[in-house]
């Protein structure tokens, strides 16, 4: 009796994403070319091969240009934006936490 493991799938083909999205290969390849951040590994064969972190960029992607009708240049500003917001929450954590120890030391002392 042997036991079939149902493993989650790694890689995805150019044409698996251009599925999942409903689009035309040639617009992730376009898109590629457009978005530097978008830039899929290619295997011994030279074909494209999707991780999710790439699946999850070209979702914000699609998202930006596609749903919300932003311009390639507006999706790269934002992408840009969210880039920097990400690294900046962090140290925006620490001066907040640091601002509510404050407040709750003068608080205390009215």
């Amino acid at each position: 009796m042997s036991k079939t493991f149902e493993m989650e799938k790694i890689y995805f083909s150019i044409s698996e994403v251009a599925e999942m999205f409903d689009v035309n290969a040639s617009l992730l390849r376009f898109w590629e070319k457009e978005f530097p951040q978008l830039q899929p590994r290619k295997n011994s064969k030279g074909n494209r091969i999707y991780t999710k972190k790439d699946i999850e960029l070209f979702k914000r992607i699609h998202e930006l240009v596609r749903v919300k009708g932003f311009t390639l240049e507006g999706a790269k500003n934002a992408l840009r934006t969210k880039s920097n917001a990400e690294e900046e929450a962090p140290n925006l954590q620490a001066k907040l936490l640091q601002i509510r120890t404050e407040l709750v030391s003068i608080a205390s002392a009215l």
